[in-house]
Formats: structure tokens, sequence, C-alpha cells
């Protein structure tokens, strides 16, 4: 696993790179703040619901939950799952709303 930050996200997602963003928090936090990413709750990723993100595995998979602890836990899961690329968001949706502010795409 390797990490990145929110403006290095950020300046990804401007550029208009196709990003594999996974977002591991609930529904109603996905509701808040949506950079992007496909909803997977940790709680899925624990019971390896992992189905609809399968064909990844050996694509790069960008990981984000609120603070970054999370995303940490569903990476170290799925990388026992065969996924060869994990990256986490350090941080989380926290550190991107405090250094660059609400950022929703829908």
């Amino acid at each position: 696993m390797t990490h990145t930050n929110a403006l290095e996200l950020k300046n990804r997602l401007e550029n208009g790179e196709h990003l594999n963003i996974i977002d591991v928090r609930e529904q109603e936090e996905y509701d808040e703040d949506n950079i992007g990413a496909l909803l997977l709750p940790l709680s899925s990723v624990k019971n390896y619901e992992t189905d609809a993100i399968d064909h990844l595995k050996d694509e790069e998979v960008i990981l984000q939950c609120r603070g970054g602890q999370r995303s940490m836990q569903a990476a170290m899961i799925l990388e026992g799952l065969g996924f060869a690329n994990l990256v986490n968001l350090d941080g989380g949706i926290l550190d991107w709303r405090t250094q660059l502010g609400n950022f929703n795409i829908k």
C-alpha cells in the first residue's frame, strides 16, 4: 500500500485522470461529501462483499474514509484478497475539507 494526500488527489482529479476511488464510509457520510468515489462501506469489505470492485485487482485503487483509519483497515483486507495496487488517502475527507473545502461530485 502506498499513500496520497488531499492535494495530490485533487490535482489528479482536476487533470482528468480516470481514478478508481473507493469510499469505505457509510451511506450517510458519503451523502455529505462525495469526491467521485464508489461507495463500498468497510462493513462490506469486512464481510468480503467486494464483487463490485473485484475487476480492479490489478489496477490502482484509492481508498478513502473520514480520517484515514477505516481505509487503512480496508486496504489490509483487500491486500489479502489479491488487490495489488492500493493507495490510502491520508487524513481522509477531514483533511480534504480542511485543506480544500467541500468538493462534491454527484
